[in-house]
């Protein structure tokens, strides 16, 4: 008999001719067992969990480009802002980042308690593992403690909460939201007892600010596409009186609400106005016109009374007297986009969060200092560096940022013509090459980030880009169903391209070079498994060549010592990246489903155990280790973070 008698469900060992199949969506993968291991290997064995755990210790980023008033200072000196499904509180004095993770998808919006220790964050609709739906909430937590002290609205809200506030004076006792409905209904609840007061369609517009009056709990005032209603809670009903305009140029949006310290309501709007609504009315009484160039889409009062508007097209920060005269003006520079929130700092200090998802310190009349930055588009492209605590990350934002894991700030970053999607250091550190969406790939110096070399490849998506162990060749992957070899020479600044492995019938999705730099093996989009002649790019057809060969690196996502990651009934799509330490001893993966999982490595029992970890949303996109293995480094697709974990 051929077949040995240990089966699992999609898994079959074959002892005599030394392979484990599995099967993906009905498809079979044939992987070939080391013949160290062919004796003792049997599917049925316990696998250990890991012996490592890993803790949150930093998120690159912010949630600015369509999210708004989400950056607030707390007493602790802490700002809170979130990105993916973080809550960050990041102390800027002290470097220091503490993360709220009890949300299990992206955050859309946040408030801080009139007590400036409670906070409340609502996000979207996530997907589970299993498909089932999960539904969107609000969470009131602690920011000292952290931990979660209500959850509202499970299965009330529809998409997303998009707005969220706590009342201000009758001590903090009813929150509002909005939620992401066709209707987008205003909802008011009374959050310690989880209990629902009253409810009314908003707008079937968007609707973009929602807030208590500071000085009346039941008076709300929300405001949005061609909008602003002032809403009177009487018992268990909303009732609503518009903002009317008269005279008065009605903007396409307002975007924004404050309250001045006698009452008032100060509004930004798409039109570049600041309209000052009387205490209590619906009426404008004060009109600041062309405040700005392009819609405003922050006004915040400080505690003296005086305010500060932040715009968009024009990237002011503006300070306006009590009389709202313009005192004075700061310009945000162009790399980090138009403001988005404002928040008052410590002694004359504001932070300024930007559309390209930055945060910034501003001191009048003219210091802007950056202390977060991120990218802005769907981010793919992580590799770290050989031999320091750094690593580099490219996205279809077409910047290209390399940082320092230690101070969490970018060493540099440069704009490329075409939207990045893969990069990878040369072992020497000295060049990367980075992969594009266009079929062009581009090798940067790492000391200067000058252009060294650049080359394109048939014209489809660069999905790998990975020099050899030896750093004599570079594996360039690509969506045109080849892998193309380049020698590379002076110290990779030279490209001759020596090789095309042809061979897969669909998109190359992952690739890894053997020790001594002599093969590669690669995956594709229809879950093949390959191996190739570096020197030459032919198809290497001989089990007994590659069956005992030793994998620099292991990022495939299908191999023999990489297959127990998958979990049952996976589609192959499941799982984005996998990334085995450097000392050979964890196996990390990202998943579509917003996880980071940790394995023992090698992986080679059917659906291993591990440790999982949630911060992303949907589909996390990469995962590496630093050189020393002291930390893992994830990047989300859409939600655009970078997430660094210490492995402990």
């Amino acid at each position: 008999m051929k077949k040995s008698a240990s089966k699992s469900k999609e898994c079959t060992f074959n002892s005599e001719d030394g392979y484990v199949r599995m099967f993906l969506r009905g498809r079979p993968i044939t992987m070939h067992i080391p013949d160290a291991q062919r004796e003792s290997y049997s599917l049925d064995h316990k696998v250990p969990m890991p012996d490592h755990k890993l803790k949150l210790q930093w998120v690159y980023g912010y949630r600015g480009r369509d999210c708004r008033s989400n950056l607030y200072l707390l007493p602790t000196g802490e700002i809170v802002y979130f990105n993916a499904s973080v809550v960050v509180l990041y102390n800027t004095e002290e470097q220091q980042q503490r993360h709220y993770l009890g949300h299990d998808d992206d955050v859309k919006c946040l408030s801080v308690h009139p007590d400036m220790v409670t906070i409340a964050t609502g996000q979207v609709a996530g997907n589970s593992k299993d498909g089932k739906l999960l539904a969107p909430h609000v969470r009131v937590w602690d920011s000292v403690s952290l931990n979660t002290l209500h959850v509202i609205g499970m299965g009330v809200f529809d998409r997303a909460v998009t707005c969220v506030a706590f009342s201000k004076s009758n001590g903090g006792t009813f929150l509002c939201a909005v939620d992401d409905a066709n209707d987008h209904i205003l909802s008011v609840w009374n959050w310690q007892k989880e209990k629902q007061l009253a409810d009314v369609k908003c707008s079937n517009d968007s609707v973009l600010g929602a807030l208590f009056h500071p000085m009346d709990a039941n008076l709300i005032v929300t405001c949005g596409k061609s909008h602003i209603n002032f809403w009177t809670m009487e018992g268990s009903t909303l009732s609503k009186r518009q903002g009317l305009f008269e005279k008065h140029e009605k903007p396409k949006y307002i975007l924004c609400v404050a309250f001045a310290e006698n009452g008032d309501a100060i509004t930004g709007d798409s039109s570049g106005n600041i309209y000052v609504w009387a205490k209590g009315g619906n009426r404008i009484s004060q009109v600041v016109s062309g405040a700005h160039e392009g819609g405003i889409f922050s006004v915040c009062v400080l505690k003296d009374g005086t305010m500060v508007s932040g715009g968009g097209k024009d990237r002011k920060v503006v300070l306006w007297d009590r009389d709202y005269q313009k005192q004075t003006e700061m310009e945000v520079e162009e790399s980090f986009g138009p403001v988005r929130a404002l928040t008052e700092g410590k002694q004359g200090q504001l932070f300024v969060g930007t559309t390209k998802n930055a945060i910034i310190q501003a001191i009048f009349p003219d210091t802007l200092t950056p202390i977060v930055q991120g990218h802005t588009d769907e981010l793919w492209g992580l590799d770290v560096h050989p031999s320091m605590e750094q690593f580099v990350s490219c996205s279809q934002d077409r910047q290209v940022h390399l940082w320092d894991a230690n101070s969490h700030q970018p060493l540099w970053s440069k704009a490329i013509e075409d939207p990045g999607i893969s990069v990878g250091f040369h072992p020497s550190g000295a060049v990367l090459a980075v992969g594009t969406m266009s079929g062009r790939w581009l090798v940067l110096d790492t000391d200067t980030r000058d252009l060294v070399s650049m080359h394109t490849d048939g014209n489809e998506i660069i999905s790998n880009v990975k020099y050899s162990p030896d750093g004599n060749f570079l594996a360039v992957a690509s969506h045109d169903n080849f892998v193309y070899i380049y020698a590379v020479t002076e110290n990779g600044r030279k490209y001759t391209r020596v090789g095309k492995c042809i061979g897969h019938s669909s998109f190359v999705t992952h690739v890894d070079w053997s020790a001594d730099s002599q093969y590669l093996i690669t995956n594709s989009g229809d879950y093949e498994i390959l191996f190739w002649e570096a020197s030459n790019g032919k198809h290497v057809t001989s089990v007994d060549v590659v069956r005992n060969l030793e994998w620099s690196t292991s990022t495939c996502t299908l191999s023999f010592s990489t297959f127990g990651i998958w979990p049952e009934g996976a589609d192959g799509t499941d799982i984005n990246a996998v990334c085995r330490s450097h000392d050979g001893s964890l196996l990390a993966s990202a998943d579509d489903f917003g996880k980071v999982h940790l394995f023992s490595f090698p992986c080679c029992q059917p659906r291993a155990p591990s440790y999982e970890y949630c911060g992303h949303s949907s589909h996390v996109t990469s995962v590496a280790f630093l050189h020393d293995n002291s930390r893992l480094i994830s990047t989300g697709g859409k939600d655009t973070s970078i997430l660094q974990w210490v492995v402990a």
